[in-house]
């Protein structure tokens, strides 16, 4: 004689998942947590940009500066200098910028000279900057007429720039 009524047995047989479904869901989070993993950016890299954009920026300002005041104005690394990571000179104090990086470990070369010349003439010629952070690298350049912009994450020939991206 049976106590329970139909089909009750059937319930109790199908407690929790099976290898199969466990199976999928795990592959599904792993997929998930590999394209997750892929999609976040690289910190050293952004803070490569932000420094680069920061830069071109500057270096414009300075430029427009040194264009309206006829003055001669230089861009200079400091690499080893404390206090400043690179130097404006030419441009009068009211118009000094800040000079150090923002990420401190930035590292800057001019490529093919010691500075860049930023005025007073309109046309300035071909000047690059190699902005390294870690084992990253950006270049900012111009190729004389237009404005500063970042290049390439490759360093270039000297006096080669570039279109800009």
């Amino acid at each position: 004689m049976r106590t329970s009524a139909p089909g009750s047995e059937a319930r109790h047989r199908q407690r929790g998942f099976t290898l199969l479904e466990l199976m999928v869901v795990i592959a599904m989070i792993g997929l998930t947590t590999a394209v997750v993993s892929l999609a976040l950016p690289d910190p050293a890299a952004t803070r490569l940009d932000r420094e680069a954009a920061r830069l071109v920026a500057l270096l414009e300002s300075a430029r427009t500066q040194a264009r309206a005041g006829a003055l001669t104005v230089l861009w200079v690394p400091q690499p080893g200098a404390a206090d400043t990571d690179y130097q404006f000179l030419g441009l009068p104090p009211a118009f000094q910028p800040p000079l150090q990086w923002q990420t401190r470990e930035v590292r800057a070369e001019v490529i093919g000279a010691r500075s860049i010349v930023l005025g007073p003439e309109p046309v300035i010629g071909p000047q690059s900057v190699v902005l390294r952070l870690q084992d990253r690298q950006i270049v900012v350049a111009s190729d004389g007429l237009s404005p500063f912009d970042v290049v390439t994450g490759e360093a270039r020939d000297e006096g080669a720039v570039g279109a800009p991206r």
